[in-house]
């Protein structure tokens, strides 16, 4: 995406590729990334027909979303829209793509890479803040912390000992 602001953040977990990927494919693992204090609510999920995992978020599947931070405000609603959803024995990722939100453009890649025992975790976002980029770089002031808060979920939950 041309002229876009990127935002790059990556992790180690001690835990094999098919529990990391098993554990951010589904709405669970988002909700289980996400600080409470977000008060994250799935609305509503779209899914493909024919699917044969339902609690899989498979390509085409479109996650309609809110938060209301702290409470307070009115709620922010998007979509997620899954636009590929690619997986092998050494690698695994995932696209995201934001409709009707918060960013006027939103794709976040979500990349797995099996290295013996442990995965590492890519996150590659390529995003346009609201009114044209006006901002792009006090949005990455958010996401740094909100990306902490969700490699430090993840290792407390998939860390091996």
């Amino acid at each position: 995406m041309v002229g876009m602001a990127t935002f790059e953040r990556e992790l180690r977990v001690r835990a094999p590729l098919a529990d990391v990927w098993a554990f951010h494919s589904t709405t669970d693992g988002l909700r289980s990334l996400t600080p409470d204090w977000l008060n994250l609510r799935i609305e509503r999920i779209e899914r493909p027909t024919d699917e044969p995992e339902a609690h899989v978020l498979t390509a085409g599947t479109r996650i309609h979303a809110s938060v209301r931070p702290f409470g307070v405000g009115p709620r922010q609603t998007w979509v997620s829209h899954i636009t590929e959803r690619e997986e092998s024995e050494e690698k695994a990722y995932f696209v995201d793509v934001m409709e009707g939100g918060p960013f006027s453009e939103w794709e976040h890649t979500h990349l797995f890479y099996a290295d013996g025992d442990e995965t590492l975790i890519r996150d590659h976002v390529e995003y346009r803040g609201p009114v044209g980029g006006v901002g792009d770089g006090l949005a990455e002031l958010g996401l740094a912390p909100m990306f902490w808060y969700r490699h430090r979920r993840t290792s407390a939950i998939l860390d091996g000992p």
